[in-house]
């Protein structure tokens, strides 16, 4: 552990010293596809527990439209 812990304080100190833009790409080059990566776990993971917690969208009906109840108005253009 403490040689993970040192490398990552290794590499934390490279990236603050490097200038912003090279900075910024290389912060942006990580946190892309980890930020893509979460988002699709948690998307996977929250769509299996509405499954389990019969809260899916896809097993409700759709709600029924009623048209014929609203009294229709005319604008009295012609």
């Amino acid at each position: 552990m403490q040689r993970i812990a040192g490398w990552w304080d290794g590499f934390e100190l490279w990236v603050a010293g490097l200038p912003f833009i090279p900075q910024f790409l290389v912060v942006l080059v990580g946190m892309v596809p980890i930020s893509f990566a979460i988002a699709f776990l948690l998307d996977r993971g929250l769509r299996v527990a509405f499954r389990v917690l019969r809260r899916d969208d896809r097993t409700e009906p759709p709600m029924p439209v009623i048209l014929a109840e609203r009294p229709t108005v005319g604008s009295g253009a012609r």
